[in-house]
């Protein structure tokens, strides 16, 4: 019976593709237990943030966005990658004002998880932020089309199990605020 689960080392790396958000690698590895060897693939990404960002009446800013990956328009929370050198709680300031043009001076670190261990290397850090209030326009990305919603904190429970929240960073994040026992 194993105690543990196998680990592998990394004898050779080489970089696949630079795609401007993020990296692939090859990593050719080997099993410490008997010596298999393998390939392996992972993207090297920035850490993300996301940002449950509540009104004083309660409301949650939401956007909707087209995603290419699913083709489909998402309901979400803002967030965004960290930049290089940046911390993340300036990161989640700065990528809630740049997709909704709301602004809090209460940010408060939720937690943070690994979006896919499995093939990717970064963190997302959930934050929420409080008494928000809209303060300037949107300043999007080239690429990015947003439309903010607000939506009372009571439904968003129903908009994940209804599912039209779909986003399993965004599921992460309102677990998070859950788990918390925040009074808000």
């Amino acid at each position: 019976m194993i105690e543990q689960p196998e680990t592998w080392a990394c004898t050779k790396t080489k970089e696949i593709a630079d795609c401007r958000v993020f990296k692939v690698r090859e990593d050719f590895c080997r099993r410490e237990s008997d010596g298999a060897e393998h390939n392996f693939f992972v993207i090297e990404s920035p850490d993300w943030v996301n940002v449950i960002a509540l009104t004083k009446e309660k409301a949650v800013v939401l956007i909707e966005q087209f995603r290419h990956g699913t083709q489909e328009i998402i309901l979400e929370i803002p967030g965004g990658m960290v930049d290089k050198g940046e911390q993340a709680q300036k990161a989640a300031r700065r990528e809630l004002l740049e997709e909704t043009g709301y602004s809090s001076n209460k940010f408060i670190f939720l937690g943070k998880s690994r979006p896919n261990p499995a093939i990717q290397t970064n963190w997302i850090y959930h934050y929420l932020a409080l008494n928000c209030k809209k303060t300037e326009e949107t300043a999007f990305d080239e690429h990015e089309s947003v439309i903010t919603k607000l939506v009372p904190l009571a439904e968003i429970d129903n908009l994940i199990k209804g599912g039209e929240i779909t986003h399993s960073l965004v599921v992460a994040g309102f677990y998070y605020l859950n788990m918390k026992k925040i009074k808000l």
